[in-house]
């Protein structure tokens, strides 16, 4: 009670009133604001309170008003056990107060370099593919499409593009357990959710189809269809089936390019006056005994012009034989581009014994059927062995020279006949008159 002739606290009488019988549980002395005191700091061992406590009691008078202000500090130390299963309240605070700004912030759009807030996240992944296709032409087609959430130290495939929405699946790595303990362990506590799309398929090309350079690695593959060449030149087709593995011939296989066998010359057409020339040298022959002739066209590349040789041959109806060791020529200067023969009489076409001869890589030209006025000639390429038939034209200068531009105007073109009753009448009459 408080004497007021005195400042001092007096003594209550011990009538029955017991403090341990207010504040003990089970027996043991519990102070009420202990778990608090433990967030607040450190809390000291059982033993070192109890001393102390013991200390204060039987030091110190009981009064009401210390009755009221001090507690004795004894304690009940957690174990290992609790301290494992009960999470620190501090730290499940900080979780949720960064959880809830996390919760505020929308998800984002990221896709290469481009990042972009999504500001309806009532949107399915599906919706937001269109929406962004015309931008990105390569997400125009679903199907080649794949959407995954990265969150954190999270990361989720969408496995329903078209059902599920930007916000239900931001929503669901947040309440998961694996994302609150990878925040707790985070330096970055308020990580942004991307939403990154990917192009899984591209428009050509089949993951189950592959080219291989042998038959031997088209086996080893996990391709179920194989395309190999041969030795033969040929491409073959490999089928992995659970009957056994088919071998066949491919007679077109679309996944190689289109190529034509031809020549693509670097130097200029070959002039007019030289092929007039050759033709006049072998006409001579004809003329006596229908004899074939034999000529060279040489590139000089100092003059960077075309020039004749004539080797040394004998030759007869038939046959030439040519001394190409008595040529002479400086092979560093002149560059040796064709060969053109004369077939007499007979049809421009190259003969067995020609192939037999002209195996070298370059031009050949055989010019037949010299008893006309405008022979024929044939022109081929060989490389590596192999000949392949050219256009004359593509080497060759054309025969025609040009005209006065005056002359297309004395020429009129007659426009079509219209059609009637008597038109086949007349069509006929033009037939008997030609």
């Amino acid at each position: 009670m408080w004497d007021e002739n005195n400042n001092e606290f007096t003594e209550i009488e011990d009538d029955g009133f017991d403090i341990e019988d207010i504040f003990a549980s089970d027996g043991n002395v519990v102070d009420p604001f202990a778990n608090l005191a433990a967030s607040a700091t450190p809390v000291a061992s059982e033993e070192t309170d109890t001393q102390k406590t013991e200390q204060e009691v039987s030091s110190k008078p009981t009064t009401a008003a210390t009755t009221k202000t001090t507690a004795p500090q004894v304690v009940n130390t957690p174990s290992d056990e609790d301290d494992d299963e009960a999470p620190n309240p501090i730290a499940m605070a900080i979780v949720k107060q960064t959880q809830q700004s996390l919760f505020d912030k929308p998800a984002i759009f990221a896709y290469g370099s481009a990042k972009e807030d999504i500001e309806d996240g009532s949107t399915t992944f599906e919706e937001l593919r269109i929406a962004k296709a015309e931008d990105f032409p390569e997400l125009s087609e679903g199907k080649k499409v794949s959407w995954t959430v990265e969150y954190g130290k999270i990361t989720k495939t969408v496995s329903d593009p078209k059902g599920t929405t930007i916000i239900s699946m931001k929503e669901e790595i947040e309440r998961s357990k694996a994302f609150l303990d990878s925040l707790k362990k985070a330096k970055d506590k308020n990580p942004s959710c991307l939403i990154k799309p990917k192009v899984t398929a591209q428009s050509k090309g089949q993951t189950y189809k592959g080219m291989f350079p042998t038959q031997a690695e088209a086996v080893a593959s996990d391709k179920v269809i194989c395309l190999f060449p041969a030795q033969d030149g040929r491409i073959y087709e490999l089928r992995k089936t659970e009957m056994g593995d088919f071998v066949t011939k491919k007679n077109r296989v679309s996944e190689l390019s289109v190529v034509r066998a031809g020549f693509t010359p670097a130097l200029p057409l070959i002039p007019q006056h030289i092929l007039s020339t050759v033709i006049a040298f072998f006409r001579r022959f004809m003329a006596r005994q229908e004899y074939e002739a034999l000529a060279h066209i040489y590139w000089d590349r100092e003059q960077e012009e075309y020039t004749l040789h004539i080797p040394k041959q004998t030759v007869s109806k038939v046959f030439i034989h040519a001394d190409l060791l008595e040529d002479g020529l400086d092979e560093a200067r002149y560059l040796h581009y064709a060969d053109i023969h004369s077939h007499n009489s007979m049809a421009a076409k190259f003969s067995s014994q020609d192939d037999r001869d002209e195996q070298a890589t370059r031009l050949y030209f055989v010019v037949g059927r010299l008893d006309k006025f405008f022979p024929d000639i044939t022109a081929r390429i060989c490389a590596g062995g192999v000949y392949q038939e050219i256009d004359p034209a593509l080497v060759l200068e054309p025969m025609e020279q040009e005209f006065p531009c005056e002359w297309l105007n004395r020429v009129t073109i007659k426009k079509k006949m219209p059609k009637s009753p008597d038109y086949a009448a007349k069509l006929l009459e033009l037939a008997e008159a030609l």
